[in-house]
């Protein structure tokens, strides 16, 4: 994933909430409203808005793949078609093998990238999406690989710890952006200290925000490997491995509707370096399955 990837997606998925809080905070604060300076309300602020932004990340993620991913859910009541129903029972299957006590919601979106992605709030609310062109391109041993390396997300509860991660990482995001945002604000007059927090402390979250990503990227690249070790001990380490060497032949078309869904992805591009890519290098992850890790 590219610099301004991962910058969009850091933008989208909390940045838009914590600067609301900001701004509501400031706006308070202009029009009258005494609200504490201290330290210690700093930090409950930060922990507040760190975690709010991660959270309602998490809690809309599946209603995001519906709408701008454009998932179709397979209905296991309904009359599907002789691969819509292997699709649909595969991932059951590996779900209860994996202990989950709810399946998953499984769905597919029209997009040419080869792709699949696991997302939700919790392991009995979650979804694994497929996209109609690793569907088209890949053998069934091969899908059958993704959708258990997808399981393997729901299972370890990546989703939550990830979302746990970011909301730390957010918390000291704006804890130090105010500190240094009333620093900047009382070095000038006060007639422009008010304007002076908002802006400074503002442009601090989206830059501490860029740096604090490449911690969840590093979590991202890790949980990877774990994934990639669940499915081979599910489907087989030659079907996964297979799956990846796939993917490296049909890596080209990339899907960017949605950039916070790239984290989920089962495979994206590496960016201008591996600590801006959410995601090992392929041959990486194989050379991890072939050594049995």
């Amino acid at each position: 994933m590219s610099i301004l990837k991962r910058i969009a997606l850091f933008v989208i998925v909390n940045i838009a909430v914590m600067i609301t809080f900001t701004l509501v905070m400031a706006l308070l604060e202009g029009f009258g409203v005494k609200l504490s300076g201290s330290l210690v309300f700093d930090a409950v602020v930060a922990v507040i808005v760190g975690f709010s932004g991660a959270f309602i990340s998490l809690l809309i993620s599946k209603w995001v793949a519906k709408t701008f991913m454009g998932v179709k859910v397979l209905n296991p009541g309904a009359n599907l078609n002789g691969y819509d129903r292997w699709l649909l029972d595969t991932v059951h299957a590996q779900a209860r093998a994996a202990g989950l006590k709810k399946m998953p919601e499984v769905g597919v979106y029209d997009s040419p990238e080869v792709n699949a992605f696991a997302t939700g709030p919790s392991k009995s609310n979650s979804l694994v999406a497929f996209s109609s062109g690793l569907l088209s391109q890949m053998s069934q041993d091969e899908v059958e690989a993704v959708s258990a390396h997808e399981v393997g997300h729901i299972a370890n509860g990546d989703m939550v710890t990830q979302t746990l991660i970011q909301g730390v990482i957010n918390t000291f995001v704006v804890f130090f952006a105010r500190i240094i945002a009333r620093v900047a604000a009382s070095a000038v007059r006060e007639e422009m200290a008010f304007l002076v927090f908002i802006v400074v402390n503002i442009v601090l979250q989206i830059v501490f925000g860029i740096l604090g990503s490449l911690v969840v990227n590093a979590f991202s690249r890790y949980r990877e490997y774990q994934a990639d070790a669940f499915a081979g001990r599910i489907a087989g380490r030659d079907k996964m491995i297979a799956a990846l060497r796939a993917l490296q032949r049909n890596s080209q078309a990339i899907d960017t509707r949605h950039p916070a869904m790239a984290t989920m992805k089962i495979s994206n591009h590496p960016g201008w370096a591996l600590l801006t890519s959410t995601h090992p290098p392929l041959e990486k992850r194989i050379e991890a399955l072939q050594r049995g890790q």
